[in-house]
């Protein structure tokens, strides 16, 4: 070989791959540790990984849940106007609409029903964002009707806001002088069992994360990932065996998420959402029922309207012939207080969707039945004895 080319050897070894590894070896971290020298090396990437997830969850608590819950500390329950009554004659009622899970406000959902208007004054009750407190709407509705002049009131409840309508009702029934003339419930559970199982099983998953993750109740990540996992089934092709994305369709559900959950003021917050869901949980409806089966003093019994579309399959949230059922056995019968509205063209609680329907619904069969019982207050109030 020619003494150009020729290698040193040196040089040679410098390139052996053994060397190499016996270098790193030698200046990796931990190599001088004699004893104990893996306990010693799990701990310390203990440590480092346990110091990562803190610096994330900081930024998470400092960037996602704290403007949140400042944010949620100034929303309170309100009662908003909508319409005044039709009929002078009716200057004497309220009727208040609740919005059901995921609603904040139901002044749209109230609009939707200008039919609303044939039984009296219009309001909607926007809820307190960080959660329902059925004593505070009702305390609510006392004062607003005592300073109107309002003496009867009709509560209007879509899907989980006729749970709340009840427990609400039952207050105003039993705990002030204000006179509960009917509950209208749209599309209702009376209890989680009337939850279509996979409705059911996404508002369980929210608890369960709400029951071990700090900060849940109002972290818009996690609405990002609940919202966003709801929509799955417009983006997931499962056509052929292992299911693929179409990843158009997902960019757009996701930001639908991002407008209307995540950066919209008007959305309901987690916090908001776990009690609405809770509510059902709770089962409540059957003691509400109870309650306002029996007259309070010289109060007589509301009446309960039950709204269903006729075709129970319809409703792919809840389960109406379940609830159905439990009415009939708790307000039903001979001398019962129930009307069970069956309607052709709607799905679950969609008033704003089918606003033609539900407001024929109310004009031709919902109205003739709560005039009813507004009469049957008016005479009684004439008949009574002055206290």
């Amino acid at each position: 070989m020619s003494p150009l080319v020729e290698r040193h050897p040196s040089t040679v070894s410098d390139w052996n791959d053994a060397r190499r590894r016996a270098r790193l070896r030698d200046t990796r971290l931990g190599h001088g540790w004699k004893t104990l020298r893996r306990t010693r090396m799990t701990l310390l990437r203990t440590v480092v990984l346990l110091l990562a997830g803190l610096v994330l969850f900081a930024q998470y608590w400092k960037y996602d849940v704290v403007p949140e819950q400042v944010r949620l500390a100034r929303t309170v329950p309100a009662i908003l106007p909508v319409a005044p009554p039709l009929d002078p004659k009716n200057w004497d009622t309220v009727v208040v609409d609740l919005v059901g899970l995921g609603g904040l406000d139901a002044s749209d959902t109230a609009a939707a029903l200008p039919a609303l208007r044939t039984m009296g004054m219009v309001w909607a009750i926007r809820y307190d964002n960080r959660g329902i407190d059925t004593k505070v709407i009702a305390d609510l509705i006392i004062r607003a009707a005592e300073s109107s002049g309002l003496t009867n009131v009709v509560l209007v409840g879509h899907s989980m806001g006729g749970v709340i309508a009840l427990e609400v009702a039952a207050h105003i029934h039993l705990d002030s002088d204000r006179r509960m003339v009917g509950v209208i419930l749209d599309c209702t559970p009376m209890d989680l069992d009337a939850v279509r199982p996979e409705s059911r099983g996404r508002g369980e998953e929210m608890l369960r994360w709400m029951g071990w993750l700090p900060g849940a109740r109002e972290s818009r990540l996690l609405r990002l990932i609940v919202e966003t996992s709801a929509r799955r089934d417009r983006f997931l092709d499962r056509g052929h065996g292992v299911p693929g994305i179409r990843f158009g369709v997902a960019r757009d559900a996701l930001a639908e998420v991002m407008r209307e959950k995540i950066f919209s003021t008007e959305a309901a917050s987690n916090g908001l959402i776990e009690s609405q869901f809770t509510a059902i949980v709770a089962g409540g409806a059957y003691d509400d029922l109870r309650a306002l089966a029996e007259r309070a003093g010289r109060k007589p019994r509301p009446a309960i309207v039950f709204i269903r579309p006729r075709d129970p399959g319809r409703d792919r949230v809840v389960d109406v012939e379940y609830s159905h059922r439990v009415l009939i056995e708790q307000s039903g019968g001979v001398n019962g207080t129930l009307l069970v509205v069956l309607a052709r063209n709607i799905g679950h609680a969609n008033p704003r969707q089918r606003p033609d329907e539900y407001n024929r619904l109310i004009e031709q069969q919902i109205l003739p039945f709560i005039q009813r019982y507004q009469q049957q207050v008016r005479e009684l109030v004439v008949a009574a004895p002055p206290r």
